[in-house]
C-alpha cells in the first residue's frame, strides 16, 4: 500500500478532502493564526501517524513530514523543499517577529529533532542543487535533485504593458520585500506586492509615502494579470528554489533577482531575467534603472517555463520512487 504525506498547512488543492487524514492538531483552536505557537507539538504530531499498513510512503516536507515513523521494511521517499529554516537560518527566520531571544531554546531542541528525523527516510530528493547542498551540510546525506513543478497552465503570456514591477510572495521577513520597497522608491518606479503574511503590517509601514500597492492574496486570474502586465517580477531575497521566476516566465515576463540560492537555477541571465549582486536597496535600484524589458521575448520566457511542467516532474519522481523500491528499504 502507498500513502503520501505533506507538512504544508493547505493541501486542499492537492488531495480530495475525503482522503485527507489530519493530525490531532487539527482540533486545536486558532491553528491558522497560531500555528507557530504549536511548533513544539509538530514532531509528536507527525510521529503519531500510524503508517504500519504502508510499504511505501512519499512525503513532501519543509520541516516535519520527513520525521514520520514507518515500519522497518517500508520505503520512504522524502521530497525536501528546504532544510528546515530554523536549523540553518534561525535568527532571520524568527527575528523579524520580535521573538528571537525567547525562541532560541525551543529552536535548539527542534533543530536537534530535525537532524535526527532527516536520517529516517530511505531516500531524499531535493527541489534544487541549492537545497541538495544544504542537505549535505546540515543532514550529512546526499539527495537527488528534482526541480519543483510549475503549473504553467495557470498562466498566459502578457505583454508587460504596465509601468510597475511586481513581487509575488508570502509576506515574511526573510523574503526581503522591504528591500524591493526601498529599491523601487529609490528608482522612482511603482511596486505591486501580491501576497499575505505576518509581516504585512511592518511592510505597509515601511511603504508609506512610496508608490507601493499591496493586493493581498489574489486568485489565479488576478495573479496572472498582475504578473503579465508587469515590466518584470522582482525576487529580492535568497530563495530555496525560485518558483516565482518560473511563474513570471509562464506569464511572459522576466525576473530581476538577487544572485543567490535557487534563483541561479531557474533564471537564465539575459534570456529570462537579470541579477543584482548585493542584497542592498541601492544595488537593486541600479538594476531596476538599467532594466530594459524589450530585451526579453515572451515566447522564449514561456518556453523556459514549459521545461518545468508537472508531467515531467511526475515522470521523474515516479522513476526515483520505482528505483528506490527496487533497491529495497536499505537503499
Amino acid at each position: 500500500m502507498y500513502t503520501a504525506l505533506y507538512d504544508e498547512r493547505a493541501v486542499g488543492d492537492l488531495v480530495p478532502a475525503e482522503r485527507v487524514r489530519t493530525s490531532f492538531l487539527q482540533k486545536f483552536p486558532f491553528r491558522e493564526r497560531a500555528f507557530r505557537a504549536y511548533a513544539p507539538l509538530y514532531p509528536r504530531a507527525f510521529e503519531a501517524f500510524d503508517l504500519s499498513a504502508y510499504d511505501l510512503v512519499v512525503s513532501s516536507t519543509t520541516a516535519w513530514a520527513k520525521g514520520v515513523i514507518v515500519r522497518p521494511d517500508a520505503v520512504h521517499v522524502c521530497y525536501v523543499n528546504t532544510v528546515s529554516r530554523f536549523v540553518f537560518d534561525a535568527a532571520r527566520y524568527v527575528g523579524g517577529f520580535g521573538m528571537g531571544a525567547l525562541a532560541r531554546p525551543l529552536l535548539k531542541r527542534l533543530a536537534a529533532w530535525d537532524v535526527r528525523a532527516a536520517q529516517r527516510p530511505t531516500r531524499l530528493v531535493a527541489n534544487s542543487r541549492n537545497v541538495a547542498r544544504r542537505v549535505r551540510r546540515w543532514y550529512g546525506r546526499d539527495a537527488d535533485v528534482l526541480p519543483c513543478p510549475v503549473d504553467v497552465d495557470r498562466f498566459t503570456p502578457g505583454a508587460g504593458n504596465g509601468d510597475y514591477f511586481a513581487v509575488v510572495s508570502r509576506l515574511l521577513p526573510y523574503k526581503r520585500i522591504d528591500l524591493a520597497i526601498a529599491a523601487c522608491a529609490l528608482a522612482g518606479v511603482p511596486l505591486h506586492v501580491v501576497g499575505a503574511g505576518p509581516d504585512e503590517r511592518r511592510l505597509k509601514s515601511l511603504a508609506r509615502g512610496t508608490r507601493t500597492t499591496f493586493h493581498g492574496a489574489v486568485d489565479d486570474a488576478a495573479r496572472n494579470a498582475l504578473l503579465g502586465d508587469a515590466r518584470a517580477a522582482i525576487l529580492p531575497g535568497e530563495e530555496d528554489f525560485g518558483l516565482v521566476p518560473l511563474e513570471a516566465a509562464a506569464a511572459g515576463r522576466p525576473t530581476i533577482a538577487y544572485a543567490a540560492g535557487g534563483a541561479l537555477e531557474t533564471i537564465v541571465a539575459g534570456e529570462t531575467g537579470a541579477f543584482f549582486q548585493h542584497a542592498t536597496a541601492d544595488a537593486l535600484a541600479d538594476a531596476l534603472r538599467a532594466f530594459d524589458p524589450a530585451r526579453f521575448d515572451p515566447a522564449q520566457l514561456r518556453a523556459h517555463a514549459e521545461e518545468f511542467r508537472p508531467e515531467r516532474f511526475v515522470a521523474r519522481l515516479r522513476a526515483i520512487v520505482d528505483d528506490t523500491v527496487a533497491r529495497g528499504s536499505g537503499g
